[in-house]
């Protein structure tokens, strides 16, 4: 809103209607202490700076007071009028809008006690003040009044949840090792030894073959046939599958084992008590 009023007030500098011109009448600066003591009062001229300009202390108070009139004298009140404070070294710059009454006359208060937001970040340069006053009936006029003096502005506060805002570390991620294979000879030996019961089993089997039903019965085949599932998925697993998998497969292949089983418990019973009637 205030840089729209600044590209108004320059435009009409630039590109004005020729029309009565506007001055100021009576300016002065008066400067004073919190307690109201007064430090420095003088009329400004508005061709030349005063000399040393004005210096503020950080409770301080600069008045500033002018009437706007024109070549006739009379009192007019401008349509915009603003104080502009500039840094020429840092390039900030505030604006402050002056209230000037229907009689042309205005006051401006500066209370370092508490300054305006417009006020730009001081350093301990001086700021350039100067006073800008538009019109549409009038020249819109700019006056360099004097240089100011200021305290330096203080650092803002930390806000508690700065940090968050600031670049962190970079984060590095520790991976495990992978995993060391064993040599392919030692996988070789536990996998005989895993398959030792089928070969157990397997011998002891053809051992005792005329004694036990066939291995290849209807009967017996399909619970044999259902071990070997087993021990498949178990094979399986370790290559592939997870354990979650393993669990509602295994779960899955328990019913018909223990079906197969059953049915070949059964034809086994069924043979002893066929050969102990015999």
């Amino acid at each position: 809103m205030v840089g729209a009023h600044v590209l108004f007030l320059y435009s009409l500098l630039v590109a004005g209607v020729q029309a009565s011109v506007l001055t100021l009448q009576s300016p002065r600066l008066t400067i004073s202490a919190s307690d109201a003591t007064q430090l420095r009062s003088e009329p400004l001229s508005l061709t030349h700076k005063p000399t040393p300009p004005p210096t503020l202390g950080s409770t301080d108070v600069l008045k500033l007071t002018f009437q706007v009139v024109d070549e006739e004298g009379k009192g007019v009140q401008p349509h915009q009028t603003f104080l502009r404070f500039y840094d020429p070294v840092s390039g900030e710059e505030g604006v402050q809008p002056v209230k000037v009454t229907a009689g042309g006359k205005a006051k401006f208060d500066l209370n370092m006690a508490r300054p305006p937001a417009s006020l730009p970040p001081t350093t301990e340069n001086p700021l350039k003040v100067s006073l800008y006053i538009g019109s549409f009936v009038h020249d819109p006029m700019q006056f360099e009044l004097f240089d100011l003096v200021v305290p330096p502005s203080q650092p803002p506060a930390q806000h508690p949840d700065e940090a968050s805002f600031h670049v962190r570390p970079e984060i590095v991620h520790t991976f495990r090792p992978e995993q060391k294979v064993p040599p392919k000879f030692i996988s070789a030996v536990f996998t005989l030894f895993l398959a030792a019961p089928w070969v157990v089993l397997l011998g002891l089997w053809a051992h005792i073959r005329p004694q036990v039903p066939h291995l290849f019965s209807p009967s017996i085949l399909p619970f044999i046939a259902t071990l070997g599932a087993f021990e498949a998925l178990l094979v399986w697993y370790w290559v592939d599958l997870y354990l979650g998998q393993v669990l509602l497969y295994g779960a899955i292949l328990s019913i018909p084992t223990a079906l197969t089983g059953k049915r070949a418990l059964a034809a086994v019973g069924d043979w002893r008590l066929g050969k102990s009637s015999k």
